[in-house]
C-alpha cells in the first residue's frame, strides 16, 4: 500500500498530548495492589516436549484477581543455574504454540517465558469475567468502564508475570526483559510502565497506543472494532474513550524508564507509525532507540530484526550471567506505596 501517515522526519518530532485521567496512577496502584493481595501460588511443571537441548516447563502464576495464568518457561538444558530472562507477550488472537516453536531466546542462553493472553485463541488461560455488550474481538469488551475493561485484566496479568519471573529460582531478578509485537508490544509497554523491575523492553509496532488518532485513522482491525461498537452505541463515545485513556500506551511510555528498543513498519495500516512514534517519543527512559522499516507493513522487520534485538538484550542485561543481589524496584510494590 502507499504510505498514508506522516513522513519520517515528522514522525520523529510527533509527540501529542493524549487524554489521561487525573487518577491514572491511583487506578493502577489500586488495581495492582488488589491483584497482589489476592494471593495464589506460582508453580513450575514439566512440559510434555521432545526437546533435549532446551528444558521446557509450564509456568502457572496468579494474575488478575489471583486467577491462574499459564506460560511456557524455556531455558537451555545445560546452561548456568541462574539466567537473565526474556518475557514475551503475544499478538492479537495468538497463542503460545508449542515449545519447539519458541526456541530462539533459550538457544541464545536466556530463560524465556511466553505468557498466555487470557481468553484468546489457543490460550490455556480463561477470562472468566463477563461484560456488557461488545462487538466481536477483545478491544470493546467491558469498554463501558475502566474497572471492567478487558485490558485491565491483561495488563495486570503481565505485571504479575514479571513478579513471578523475578521470583523464580533460575532467573536473575535484576535482569528481566519484556518483549512483544503488536498487541504483545502494547502489553510489554504497559508492563514497562507499571513495573520498574523491568530491566529492558523490546516493543515492536505496538498496538493500544494513541487511541484517538488510531481509531479515526485506520480502517483495519483491531482498532476498527471500536468504530463498529460506536456505530451501534452512538451515545457512548465519551465513555468509551474515557475508559481507553486508562490503557493508552503513550501514558505507560511516559512512566517507563528501562532501556527500550522499538520498531515500526512505516507502511503499517494496523498500528499506524504515528501511534508508535507517539509512544516512543513520550518514553521516559533516556536509553531508547527505534528501528524503522520503510517498505514494511505490520510484519515490521520480521525474523531479520531478531539479531538486533538479541544484541540489544545482551548489552542491556549483560548476556547470560550469574545473578547479582538487587533491590526491589517495582514502581507499585506494596511496600512504600
Amino acid at each position: 500500500m502507499s504510505r498514508f501517515d506522516l513522513p519520517l522526519e515528522e514522525l520523529r518530532r510527533f509527540r501529542p498530548v493524549v487524554d489521561e485521567p487525573d487518577d491514572f496512577d491511583a487506578f493502577w496502584r489500586a488495581t495492582l495492589a488488589e491483584a497482589r493481595g489476592a494471593g495464589g501460588e506460582t508453580a513450575v511443571r514439566d512440559a510434555d516436549s521432545p526437546l533435549r537441548a532446551i528444558q521446557a516447563s509450564q509456568l502457572v502464576f496468579p494474575g488478575f484477581a489471583g486467577e491462574p495464568v499459564h506460560a511456557w518457561y524455556l531455558r537451555p538444558a545445560n546452561g548456568p543455574e541462574v539466567l537473565p530472562a526474556v518475557v514475551e507477550f503475544l499478538g492479537y488472537g495468538g497463542g503460545r504454540g508449542m515449545p519447539h516453536q519458541r526456541m530462539s531466546w533459550a538457544a541464545a542462553g536466556y530463560a524465556h517465558i511466553v505468557m498466555d493472553t487470557r481468553g484468546q485463541a489457543a490460550a490455556d488461560t480463561a477470562d472468566p469475567h463477563g461484560s456488557e455488550p461488545s462487538v466481536p474481538g477483545f478491544v470493546t469488551r467491558g469498554i463501558g468502564a475502566p474497572d471492567t475493561y478487558y485490558y485491565r485484566r491483561v495488563f495486570t496479568d503481565a505485571v504479575r508475570c514479571v513478579d513471578a519471573v523475578r521470583g523464580l529460582d533460575g532467573v536473575d531478578p535484576a535482569a528481566v526483559a519484556v518483549s512483544g509485537g503488536s498487541q504483545g508490544g502494547g502489553i510489554a509497554l504497559a508492563a514497562a510502565g507499571l513495573h520498574h523491575g523491568v530491566s529492558a523492553a523490546i516493543i515492536d509496532f505496538p498496538f493500544l497506543c494513541h487511541f484517538r488518532r488510531a481509531v479515526g485513522m485506520t480502517g483495519r482491525d483491531p482498532y476498527q472494532e471500536v468504530v463498529r461498537y460506536l456505530a451501534i452505541h452512538r451515545s457512548r463515545a465519551d465513555a468509551a474513550f474515557r475508559t481507553l485513556s486508562y490503557f493508552d500506551g503513550v501514558s505507560f511510555a511516559a512512566r517507563a524508564v528501562a532501556p527500550a528498543l522499538f520498531s515500526a513498519g512505516l507502511q503499517d495500516p494496523v498500528c499506524p507509525p504515528s501511534t508508535v512514534f507517539a509512544a516512543f517519543n513520550s518514553y521516559a527512559g533516556d536509553d531508547k532507540d527505534i528501528v524503522t522499516f520503510e517498505f514494511n507493513e505490520h510484519e515490521g522487520g520480521g525474523g531479520e530484526h531478531w539479531p538486533t534485538q538479541a544484541e540489544f538484550v545482551d548489552r542491556r542485561l549483560g548476556g547470560p550471567r550469574a545473578a547479582a543481589p538487587h533491590a526491589d524496584l517495582s514502581l507499585f510494590a506494596a511496600a512504600g506505596q
